[in-house]
């Protein structure tokens, strides 16, 4: 992490400040922001930032790979696939922990992926207000490949409106108003001018879908999609009370609901590299390793860390009923490297991809990053903290200038 910027941040951090912060980005919102906001963002060195830059390359190059599609084939749940898939995700989200490895170098670690959207609205947003708020310097971006905020818009609305018009593309999650990410929603309706909806909020006729705005009826030719099936799973019938979006429509998707399942922690096991955690479907495990201690098991059909044994027992993998659906992975030891006020504190930083259709490979174009104490990343287990949370990474700007990832 680059030591001059934190030192100048945190000499001039104050709580203030920070509650001035947590005012602005509240302003004018549906609803106050639901998930904790950190009190910093994190400042990467330009070696770091590089060595992320080489390692979401590499992965991404296993996606492109022919056969990709082949080899994850077997990641889509029959009951969840949906008709008319495409030919490649809009959107990749890489996330990586930050560690040291053997020779004591900072160094990232990947941790999960998925061909799915994120807070790609959300984070601009949060960048001009931490920047808004505190002492950053103006060389310093959250922008990558040579990507500016109005650059990125631009990307951002060539990926998800394309030729169509905004109102003919729609947001769509189960329930948008109650998701603790509504914010994201809503600004991106902001930047771009996508509607909001609700899976309820849909009409079919024929293969049609439509949407009403003030009562009158109104095509949707794109969804913008947000929905997670994970997050359905417990109303079976949730199809007969809503359009089963899972049967062929004349609709396009954006990104088509099966790249959730292709581009996940299925993935793990067909990646290599310096910065890939050793990771093995259970099925294909020829013997348990001795040192379980320096493993963690992963289902591969849950999210949010749900479900995830880190400390695992022999029995845990021998009680386990569908080894098919489970990998088991190399521990990933995070290093506190984010000084707050009071010690380290541990960081993840997600690469977020664009991959507007016509384009032959995603853009790596803004990145999100969340601060832990706890045991793991998520919010449950860091709600007695503070200095923890959802933020975004700084970098210098001084960065190459290609407009796709290097290879």
């Amino acid at each position: 992490m680059n030591p001059s910027a934190r030192k100048t941040f945190n000499a001039n951090f104050t709580e203030e400040k920070y509650q001035n912060f947590l005012k602005d980005l509240n302003a004018g919102l549906h609803n106050p922001i639901a998930f904790r906001l950190a009190e910093t963002p994190v400042f990467l060195t330009d070696d770091f930032r590089n060595n992320l830059i080489s390692a979401g390359g590499d992965i991404v190059d296993t996606i492109l790979q022919p056969d990709f599609k082949e080899l994850t084939e077997r990641a889509i749940p029959e009951k969840w696939r949906v008709a008319n898939e495409n030919d490649h995700p809009h959107f990749i989200a890489l996330d990586f922990g930050v560690c040291k490895d053997e020779a004591g170098n900072i160094v990232p670690k990947l941790i999960e992926l998925q061909g799915f959207p994120s807070l790609y609205g959300f984070q601009v947003t949060l960048a001009d207000t931490y920047k808004d708020n505190f002492e950053i310097s103006n060389d310093q971006t959250v922008y990558f490949s040579g990507l500016d905020r109005t650059s990125y818009i631009d990307l951002l609305k060539k990926t998800i409106v394309g030729d169509f018009e905004p109102g003919e593309v729609v947001l769509m999650d189960v329930n948008a108003p109650r998701q603790k990410t509504v914010v994201d929603f809503y600004l991106t309706q902001k930047y771009i001018g996508t509607p909001v909806v609700s899976l309820s909020d849909l009409e079919q006729e024929g293969d049609q879908l439509f949407y009403r705005v003030n009562g009158e009826k109104k095509r949707i030719r794109r969804i913008y999609n947000r929905l997670i099936f994970d997050e359905i799973e417990g109303d079976p019938k949730i199809f007969e009370k809503a359009v089963d979006i899972r049967q062929s429509l004349d609709v396009e998707w954006i990104t088509h609901p099966n790249w959730f399942y292709r581009v996940s922690k299925f993935t793990m096991p067909f990646l290599n590299g310096d910065y890939i955690p050793k990771t093995q479907f259970l099925h294909q495990l020829k013997e348990i390793p001795a040192d379980l201690e320096n493993y963690v098991l992963k289902p591969l059909f849950s999210f949010a860390g749900q479900g995830v044994i880190i400390d695992i027992a022999k029995d845990d993998i021998q009680s386990i009923k569908d080894p098919e659906n489970w990998i088991l992975q190399q521990k990933v030891n995070y290093e506190p490297v984010v000084q707050a006020p009071d010690g380290g504190v541990k960081v993840e930083i997600r690469l977020l991809y664009l991959w507007p259709n016509g384009d032959k490979k995603p853009t790596l174009a803004i990145n999100l990053a969340r601060l832990s104490r706890g045991k793991m990343i998520g919010v449950r287990y860091n709600h007695d903290f503070d200095w923890v949370g959802g933020t975004i990474a700084f970098m210098s700007g001084e960065q190459s200038q290609e407009s796709r990832f290097k290879k």
